[in-house]
């Protein structure tokens, strides 16, 4: 049964990489629905700036812009006192912000390494765990996004798929783990929004030809799931939901 916004509202969200793309969809998503927002960025403050405006006009004080390097041993911290000393609790977490870009495994360095997993695996472990108390007494919901190439290697992207690949078990070690207070559940977004670097027209078609429900997805599928996952599925935890039309049937 859909929650409505009456049910969510008072409830706080914090959200990593939620200035634009698909985390500032799914903010609107979860605005919608009554909850207030603590939006994470890194370097995107502009559009942080704007969302919070936008949010604001719609509901007054109800989001709330943190600056923040998830590289940062310190960003956890960060990211939960804040949502503490604006809005007093936190129910949901969703671990979205991650970083992407290829890299030759014959040329990979440690710095590359290190990277990707402090973006993609560790900080959505010790955000998670410094959430962890203040989730449990709301009864709340951890929702990482992961990648269908965490199940299915992408080329030349041998250290960021392993990270995701990793962030799926962390789903499934901490759903066990913080049972029963806490959910923790995965998205796997599929072909939603090509990478902000050019992607090539045949390679977008190529993509497009193996999706058996025929198109790219949206962004707000994304936000539709993850919303689903933190608010609307009481008795789900540990489940990694794809969202990509098909695709993991012909990769």
């Amino acid at each position: 049964m859909t929650s409505n916004s009456t049910a969510q509202a008072g409830k706080v969200a914090i959200v990593t990489g939620a200035a634009k793309r698909i985390g500032a969809t799914t903010v609107r998503q979860l605005h919608d629905r009554g909850l207030d927002i603590v939006l994470h960025y890194r370097g995107s403050r502009s559009e942080a700036d704007a969302l919070v405006a936008e949010l604001d006009g719609k509901r007054p004080e109800s989001a709330h812009a943190v600056q923040a390097d998830l590289a940062d041993p310190e960003a956890p911290a960060t990211l939960v006192d804040a949502a503490l000393e604006y809005f007093g609790r936190i129910d949901v977490l969703i671990n979205n912000a991650s970083v992407f870009y290829p890299n030759s495994a014959d040329e990979a360095s440690q710095a590359t390494w290190d990277d990707l997993m402090a973006s993609n695996l560790r900080a959505p472990f010790f955000l998670s765990m410094a959430a962890r108390p203040h989730l449990a007494r709301r009864g709340g919901a951890i929702v990482n996004l992961v990648d269908i190439h965490a199940l299915v290697p992408l080329a030349e992207h041998a250290i960021y798929c392993q990270a995701k690949a990793g962030l799926i078990m962390q789903t499934k070690a901490l759903a066990k783990d913080l049972a029963p207070s806490v959910r923790v559940n995965a998205v796997a977004p599929g072909a939603i929004l090509w990478p902000e670097s050019e992607v090539a027209g045949q390679a977008v078609e190529d993509v497009l030809a193996r999706i058996p429900l025929g198109h790219q997805g949206r962004p707000e599928d994304i936000a539709g799931a993850v919303c689903f996952l933190a608010l609307d599925a009481p008795y789900i935890t540990g489940q990694i939901l794809a969202v990509d039309g098909g695709r993991t049937l012909n990769m």
